[in-house]
């Protein structure tokens, strides 16, 4: 594992919580020492040479740093390390069309290339994470095992009706997109989705809070409870989902959401499914607005925009920055 941030370090626990072993390794070497130190499972390495000498042939190195740059570094600098037969996973949010480009770059060189969009955030070393794996079918096999460990599980979800026989990859929580690019492809529509449904949780309850507006009829004013809006609504209603249970732990803790301003920021795969659908000819009227949103709340906040800041923060421990702007 390669990169030991809020997610890389988790699923290592992860991992060998499931019996694997890992060899790990960050651009801050504490944290590669510290984690051998703790897991008798992990093996520290001090540089990626270091890391690929570590690893047993065909060597499998996950990468989970930020995407663009680092990770086009990254492949960059393991493609002169390994060797044919191994297999580099990109469990990043790259742009599908660099997989693409990526895997037919290190297929050249006998590498395998695996990109693996990964749901999940910092709740999946106890949860599990959702895989969309775009692979070939035969290195998809392989890591399989991998895969299946990350992954929740049937656990306690209700089965869809309709399904019989035993599960399939996908209800254990993993599946097998497609060949290289079809991962993060899926997974950057995922994260499209995302935007969308958070923005409508966010729009919701800023009418909430507006509603006690002096601007109303004082017969239509109402000074609603926020806080326990998203709890009943988490029992029994057609809106329950998990993003709203992040929301209601938000406003459990703060209803007015104090901690932040209301500057949301985008990591990009709303951006590239909005281009998506641009190339599709595809319209995304809900999908794109709520992109723009973001756009408009590094100006002008309001509180959806603090209801956007918030779920981000708990599905994926993303911190809005320190000024606000």
């Amino acid at each position: 594992m390669i990169g030991l941030g809020r997610m890389g370090a988790n699923m290592v626990k992860r991992l060998t919580n499931g019996g694997h072993t890992c060899v790990v390794y960050d651009l801050d070497p504490a944290r590669a020492k510290q984690m051998a130190a703790e897991n008798k499972a992990v093996t520290g390495a001090t540089d990626l040479p270091d890391l690929v000498q570590k690893l047993q042939k065909p060597r499998a190195l996950w990468i989970m740093v930020p995407s663009g740059d680092p990770t086009e570094k990254t492949v960059d600098t393991l493609a002169g390390l390994m060797e044919p037969g191994d297999i580099l996973i990109d469990g990043g949010n790259s742009y599908y069309k660099d997989d693409v480009r990526r895997a037919a770059k290190l297929k050249q060189k006998g590498i395998h290339y695996c990109d693996a969009g990964t749901s999940g955030g910092v709740w999946g070393v106890d949860r599990g994470y959702c895989l969309m794996v775009g692979a070939e079918p035969d290195i998809f096999d392989h890591l399989e095992p991998i895969f299946a460990t990350l992954a929740p599980g049937v656990g306690s979800i209700e089965r869809t009706r309709g399904r019989s026989g035993d599960p399939t990859q996908a209800e254990k929580g993993y599946i097998h997109a497609g060949p290289n690019g079809a991962g993060h492809f899926v997974k950057m529509i995922h994260n499209g989705i995302e935007y969308g449904l958070m923005q409508a949780f966010a729009e919701g309850f800023d009418i909430f809070k507006n509603a006690c507006s002096k601007e109303l009829p004082p017969e239509h004013r109402y000074d609603l409870n926020v806080a326990e809006i998203s709890e009943v609504w988490r029992r029994g209603s057609v809106v329950a989902s998990w993003l709203l249970d992040l929301l209601a732990i938000s406003l459990a803790e703060d209803p007015e959401l104090k901690e932040f301003t209301g500057f949301v920021q985008d990591s990009g795969e709303g951006r590239w499914t909005v281009l998506a659908a641009i190339e599709e000819a595809v319209p995304a009227d809900v999908l794109t607005s709520s992109l723009y949103t973001r756009f408009r709340s590094r100006k002008d906040h309001t509180f959806g925009d603090k209801v956007l800041s918030a779920m981000r923060k708990q599905f994926g421990g993303h911190m809005e920055r320190p000024s606000g702007g």
